[in-house]
């Protein structure tokens, strides 16, 4: 049995991951504040359920104060979640029934970025749950697209606080945690655009902040070599949320058509493998070769997906969408089957060689043509 805490915003994938993981039986808790993006921090253990923490703020956090919670946030998302899993009890058979009766939801106020607040949540999480042996990191925040220059001091503070500097207290925290339990844990950290070195213009200040928290990786990685604690990293991908289609153009959009997926789409893949991690250095992606591959050869099939040509959305809302969900969720696609079984092997290489032929094929096609 396993426990979980997810840091996320009312919305997005931290909702998405929430859902996943109370629908696997396990026991989740609730953070809440108001803010303008959406941020996920997550613990398990292995006393069996699932916290799931929501951050959201009214204003940016300080990083040496605290700001009152949002009493009214946690528990509508409380809510919202013990409305899904009922759901689903009604559908599920006797034995799924059974497991997810051990499944439960409570929620408690916490800032990030306060120091104090992060230690009141890992005490609280191991109150309500005795141990944690699994913490994810899913800060994000952006603030558009634009050069350097029309970034203000806040917009960098703002950015810089959420993503770096709330992982590493999270982290910190994690591992004065972990390091105490007889089977240790596991820190999870979430890549973004920037996280490999790579230039991340017009986001300059975001893709800093991941490439800090890929160093950090490298870092912790020889730092734990002989602990019990496992340092990993978790990468969705492209997800329809707010904080990528902040200041995104219509041919951003036009692009997301191609590669993007839905929150509940990425959480049902990245979840069950979070749940089962082992060892440290671990890499959970979603967007994998097989994937990209599948999104390459169906292009043509993808225009006007999520947006039409002038960016419209042409999705529908969330609460329409999940009307499905507990039947969609149970389904297992055929990139899911190639990647069980082609983790870390040649398949998966095979896989990356033909996207690569892909790509030179298609931006050379002039020059066969006139031949």
């Amino acid at each position: 049995m396993h426990v979980l805490n997810i840091w996320y915003s009312t919305r997005g994938l931290g909702k998405a991951l929430a859902r996943e993981f109370l629908l696997s039986g396990d026991r989740v808790v609730v953070a809440s504040r108001r803010w303008y993006s959406e941020l996920g921090y997550w613990f398990r253990s292995l006393m069996s359920p699932i916290i799931l923490t929501q951050l959201s703020l009214t204003k940016a956090p300080s990083i040496n104060g605290s700001f009152e919670g949002s009493p009214e946030s946690v528990d509508m998302t409380v809510k919202e979640l013990k409305d899904n899993l009922e759901e689903f009890m009604t559908k599920a058979g006797d034995s799924s029934r059974r497991k997810l009766q051990q499944a439960k939801v409570v929620g408690i106020p916490c800032n990030v970025c306060a120091p104090d607040d992060v230690q009141k949540l890992a005490n609280f999480a191991v109150h309500e749950l005795g141990s944690i042996n699994i913490w994810i990191n899913n800060a994000g925040m952006n603030k558009g697209f634009r050069p350097l220059l029309q970034f203000s001091d806040e917009d960098i503070r703002q950015i810089v606080s959420t993503n770096l500097v709330g992982s590493l207290l999270c982290t910190r925290e994690a591992m004065q945690v972990m390091k105490n339990q007889y089977k240790g844990g596991h820190i999870f950290n979430m890549d973004g655009a920037g996280s490999g070195g790579s230039s991340t213009p017009l986001t300059a200040v975001y893709g800093s902040t991941k490439c800090g928290l890929r160093q950090l990786q490298a870092s912790l990685l020889k730092e734990c070599k002989r602990s019990k604690v496992g340092v990993h990293t978790a990468s969705p991908g492209m997800v329809l949320t707010d904080l990528l289609l902040s200041g995104s153009s219509v041919k951003n959009k036009q692009m997301f058509n191609i590669i993007c997926e839905h929150p509940e789409t990425v959480a049902r893949t990245l979840v069950p493998r979070m749940r089962v991690v082992k060892g440290t250095g671990k890499a959970i992606n979603y967007l994998t070769p097989p994937r990209i591959l599948l999104a390459l050869v169906t292009a043509w099939l993808r225009r006007d997906r999520w947006f039409d040509a002038q960016g419209r959305a042409l999705y529908a809302a969330e609460a329409d969408r999940l009307r499905n969900w507990a039947e969609n969720r149970t389904r297992f696609s055929f990139t899911d089957a190639m990647e069980m079984y082609t983790e870390n092997t040649w398949v998966s290489v095979f896989s990356l060689s033909v996207v690569c032929a892909f790509i030179i094929l298609s931006t050379s096609g002039s020059t066969f043509n006139g031949t």
